[in-house]
């Protein structure tokens, strides 16, 4: 690399995508506080700053909590119009082309907003970001898993009538004590409908989690997957399969899956030759989106420009566009590392 450019900008100019955020977890306290007056919303935040020190939480619960109190705000096609477009502004800034995004029906239909609202003002803002920056975007519809399974299934049966919006269904929330395998016929009856899947695996749970993701839900993509590494014979098989990994760093870090990111796995992964790439999970509450979670770990990990290179490659690889589409954004990766050499 160039002796005049530092890593830190060779990260933020490299074209990328991303594959795991939820766009719950993209909501700044800005927005939060903006949309809870416009809606005359209950909460129990008297300012932004006050948010914002909520948003300091020590463990997964408190997570939880700030999370789902944002959650409750949203109630409009407009706030998701708004959550939405906030992110993908965030995302182009840093250099993203592409991006699939997880969103949570059942936290809002369980509150009585129905589908359609949820859907309509995300998919607004995804065709307006297409047309406006020319960024492409893709939509995948997470089950809560520990909600069971006939509520999994309702809220499969509400998105089938948006199937042309919809390019995969996800696992998500807590995953302690919740197995892929409590979610098979679900995830059957998905498939059958034509929707790809992926599913959370092995960030809490066992290396066994990811392993029944994969042969039961026939997942194409884990997400995190940190504890496959537990499982040598596992990771071959990803490995030889080429199951791609979202990794999310920071997030790792917040929720206490690793004590500190010097910790983290990702040197093992990658020296064990799995298709990983970074992401950011939920970045307003994790303290970055992609650039800052690619930054965090190179500074931890010692990551050279070409590591940095491959992630960025990794990252198209796994996406679910088509080839060509992929083929061309790949080709811009290669033209801006050599801008650099």
């Amino acid at each position: 690399m160039r002796k005049d450019i530092t890593i830190e900008d060779f990260i933020n100019g490299i074209p990328k995508a991303e594959l795991h955020v939820h766009i719950e977890g993209t909501f700044e306290p800005e927005l939060m506080f903006k949309i809870a007056i416009r809606n005359n919303s209950r909460i129990k935040y008297k300012s932004v700053e006050e948010i914002r020190e909520a948003y300091k939480f020590n463990n997964l619960q408190d997570f939880l909590d700030i999370y789902y109190e944002g959650a409750g705000i949203l109630t409009e096609e407009e706030d998701f119009y708004d959550l939405t477009m906030a992110y993908l502004e965030k995302a182009v800034s840093q250099k993203v082309l592409h991006s699939e995004i997880f969103f949570d029906p059942q936290t809002h239909t369980g509150r009585g907003i129905k589908f359609s609202t949820v859907i309509n003002g995300i998919h607004k803002a995804l065709a307006e970001a297409e047309e406006k920056f020319g960024m492409s975007t893709g939509l995948i519809m997470c089950f809560l898993r520990d909600l069971d399974e006939s509520a999994a299934m309702k809220t499969l049966e509400e998105g089938l009538a948006y199937r042309k919006r919809i390019i995969a269904v996800g696992l998500d929330s807590a995953e302690t004590g919740n197995p892929p395998s409590k979610f098979q016929d679900v995830f059957t009856r998905a498939r059958e409908a034509g929707f790809l899947t992926v599913a959370h695996g092995g960030e809490e749970g066992p290396a066994k989690y990811v392993r029944e993701a994969l042969e039961l839900l026939k997942v194409s993509r884990i997400d995190h997957g940190n504890h496959c590494l537990d499982d040598d014979k596992l990771t071959e098989e990803l490995v030889c399969r080429k199951i791609p990994l979202t990794v999310c760093p920071l997030s790792n870090l917040r929720l206490k899956v690793i004590d500190c990111m010097e910790d983290h796995p990702l040197r093992r992964m990658m020296k064990r030759g799995l298709l990983v790439t970074l992401n950011s999970d939920d970045p307003a509450y994790f303290g970055g989106y992609i650039n800052e979670n690619y930054l965090a770990i190179t500074k931890a990990l010692n990551l050279t420009p070409d590591d940095i290179y491959k992630l960025a490659k990794n990252s198209f690889e796994a996406s679910f566009l088509e080839e060509s589409v992929k083929d061309k954004m790949l080709a811009r990766v290669r033209e801006y590392k050599k801008m650099y050499e």
